[in-house]
């Protein structure tokens, strides 16, 4: 059986290594438009926040906000109130800023495996911008943007509520403002790093992070291109099947579709809240390292996918009707 999965896998490269060469140009509008993206809204959105992110860390920032925030994230969701750097911190980031934020402090012993593959599953937020902006533009309209990305933020609240009891994190003593400064203040004071090997490791650690993101994007494009090729779809299916590989794409296609806006709505927050194995790829090889499992985060993007097309549906009208 493994020798046949390895002939297989050698003839799936083989094909696509033809599909290259035979179909170079639409392969080629393919990475051009992956570099797009990159350079339009992954690189100018991301790349501060990782640099913010690196320097928080180590300044005691995490520390602080997980005091503040001890009693919801204990309460609420169960999990170490330290994990509220990462979800904050990826709500106003977005996709996969929270797997960065998460693998550093698992590196630095701050979460274990188990919370770490938790706080994964309710924090996949796409930046918010890139809803406002991109997906304003795919839509030509002004209102709903802003309720997909409501729907977005809950659907994702409300996986981290459902799955709260998924290996809840020991209960944490309350703490008060002051507590929390003087926490931060000593994580600070401690740090025997210079502000210059700071700031170099995080450029260098964020510049490797966004340019695997650029490959594993540019290799989801090719690949979604491959499929488009060969396969004679419906349209709309075409449109999910790029959305479910890549999320930027598939938006762009669903867009274009002539379909009422009340469904090119659900289709779009569904997409979203999934994020598209392009997204996926990007978390876990930047968790690579670690023992975070898949599995969960899977479960909770396609739960988070029904929630989020469920609300959609519900209040698209009232929302519209405002």
């Amino acid at each position: 059986m493994k020798k046949i999965q390895s002939v297989l896998f050698i003839i799936v490269l083989i094909f696509i290594g033809f599909e290259i060469l035979t179909e170079s140009e639409s392969i080629l509008s393919s990475v051009k438009f992956s570099l797009n993206i990159f350079k339009e809204n992954i690189f100018p959105s991301l790349f501060p926040f990782f640099i913010l992110s690196s320097l928080l860390v180590n300044y005691g920032f995490v520390e602080l906000i997980s005091n503040l925030f001890k009693k919801p994230m204990n309460k609420i969701f169960k999990i170490n109130s330290k994990c509220a750097f990462i979800f904050f911190m990826s709500i106003i980031s977005g996709n996969p800023s929270n797997a960065k934020y998460t693998k550093e402090l698992i590196d630095n012993g701050s979460i274990d495996k188990y919370e770490a593959t938790k706080i994964l599953c309710f924090s996949s937020f796409t930046n918010p911008l890139f809803i406002l902006g991109t997906v304003r533009v795919f839509l030509n309209n002004k209102e709903v943007p802003l309720l997909i990305l409501i729907i977005h933020y809950v659907s994702n609240i409300i996986v981290g509520i459902l799955i709260r009891n998924y290996h809840p994190s020991k209960k944490e003593e309350k703490t008060n403002f002051k507590n929390a400064v003087d926490l931060m203040h000593k994580k600070r004071i401690s740090n025997n790093k210079g502000f210059g090997t700071i700031i170099t490791n995080s450029l260098t650690e964020s510049i490797n992070t966004l340019l695997l993101v650029l490959g594993v994007i540019s290799v989801s494009l090719v690949l979604t291109t491959i499929i488009d090729n060969n396969l004679s779809l419906n349209s709309t299916v075409q449109s999910l099947l790029n959305g479910f590989i890549e999320m930027t794409q598939g938006l762009k296609y669903v867009s274009l579709e002539a379909i009422p806006l009340r469904l090119k709505s659900i289709l779009t927050v569904m997409i979203l809240s999934f994020g598209g194995l392009s997204v996926h790829l990007q978390t876990m090889s930047i968790l690579s390292d670690t023992d975070v499992k898949y599995l969960p985060f899977l479960f909770s993007r396609i739960l988070a996918s029904l929630i989020s097309g469920i609300m959609m549906l519900l209040f698209f009208e009232v929302w519209i009707s405002i």
